[in-house]
């Protein structure tokens, strides 16, 4: 009679293990003997203990389900380190900032992860790898390389992103369970008022030519670094005061997708006049005529120098060049401007991106004043109350 798949018992990774069947000690490791599926003797070596068993207990497992038809044999063993050598050859490569990945990988997670077996690298070491990122935060022995609760979150954005590249290439049969921290979404900072913004651009003109102008479109655009520094003239309809934005530096934008940003009043005199005074063919190029990167001294150092001549004040002093995105998109919805054009300026994918400036709005929650029914105690609107003022005396 055929034995019906459904009435063997379920294996599991905690069944107890023979003797003769556990890590033995071998030179500097512990070598591990096993049976697959089709009755082959096979071995492997590790340096540790913990790990030699959890493979040797995933194998005997693995080998029991595929003899009883429940799953597809286990893929040929990988290391995370051949993963990070595969993804940074064919992967990085494509990607609008290929240093990021090699600088997370690198230093990070090749060091922590690349000895471990992919078929072994489970939730276990990746806790353990934010506990370790935890205490370097706390000890400040990587101050410097901002361990923090966003960084590791982007650590470990990338560490997923390699897993299912895993999966994908039949390295590895599922991603293991990796947890994020939660971000707290910080408020951001702007310029609030015209004063802040004419401080910033009158600091600015004592720059050299060009940087006032960049400052100046930068907040009457919401156009981010590299999509301004990445501008030609030829991108710049006067005529139909448009801006068509199709790179970021020499790269497609953030989001690879094409944009208009239209050419507001207060900005057109001074693009037409910054025309006249720069024919080149970069719109904001650098002191040799060239295109400027992300490492330009006008993203920082000329904006530190103009923060500091415009005295600004807390929080203002450590205003970036993006947050000038950020008021811009302030005062656009300040002075009435319709959300859904905002967010095909900006250039967001999700609205949820621009809805955080909907609270600037004149409108925002006037309708809702009204909303519940008033149970306070004592007098009500519209009544009419004497005040009596009386002096120090009483009388």
């Amino acid at each position: 009679m055929a034995t019906d798949h459904r009435d063997l018992p379920s294996p599991t990774l905690e069944a107890p293990m023979s003797k003769a069947a556990r890590p033995q000690r071998c030179r500097n490791g512990w070598r591990v003997r096993w049976l697959d599926a089709t009755g082959r003797r096979k071995s492997r070596m590790f340096k540790k203990y913990d790990d030699a068993e959890r493979f040797l207990r995933q194998q005997q497992v693995s080998a029991e389900r595929v003899r009883a038809g429940l799953e597809a044999p286990l893929p040929d063993p990988r290391s995370f380190d051949d993963l990070c050598d595969y993804w940074l050859k064919h992967e990085t490569p494509r990607k609008r900032s290929p240093k990021d990945d090699n600088s997370i990988i690198n230093a990070h997670l090749k060091p922590f992860f690349g000895h471990i077996e992919l078929t072994l690298l489970g939730t276990q070491h990746v806790d353990a790898y934010r506990r370790r990122c935890r205490k370097m935060k706390k000890t400040g022995r990587m101050k410097n390389d901002g361990l923090s609760d966003k960084t590791v979150h982007n650590h470990l954005t990338l560490l997923v992103a390699l897993l299912n590249k895993a999966v994908e290439l039949g390295w590895l049969r599922e991603t293991p369970r990796v947890r994020k921290p939660k971000l707290v979404q910080n408020d951001y900072r702007w310029l609030q008022t015209t004063k802040e913004i004419t401080a910033l651009l009158e600091a600015a003109q004592k720059e050299v030519p060009g940087v006032m102008e960049l400052y100046a479109a930068a907040v009457y655009t919401g156009m981010r670094a590299g999509e301004l520094l990445g501008l030609r003239w030829e991108d710049v309809d006067f005529e139909r005061r448009l801006i068509t934005v199709r790179r970021s530096y020499g790269k497609p934008t953030k989001t690879g997708a094409i944009r208009h940003v239209p050419i507001l009043t207060p900005l057109e005199p001074v693009l037409k006049e910054w025309r006249l005074r720069n024919p080149l063919e970069w719109v904001f190029p650098g002191q040799t005529g060239t295109r400027q990167g992300p490492s330009a001294r006008v993203l920082q150092e000329f904006l530190h120098r103009c923060r500091r001549v415009a005295k600004f004040k807390k929080p203002h002093q450590q205003i970036t060049f993006h947050d000038l995105r950020h008021t811009f998109a302030s005062h656009w919805v300040m002075k009435g401007g319709d959300l859904y054009r905002l967010q095909k300026i900006l250039g967001h994918k999700s609205p949820q991106m621009t809805m955080r400036y909907a609270h600037l709005a004149p409108e925002a929650f006037k309708e809702d004043w009204g909303l519940l029914d008033d149970a306070v105690p004592g007098e009500k609107a519209g009544e009419v109350v004497e005040l009596v003022v009386t002096n120090a005396t009483g009388a």
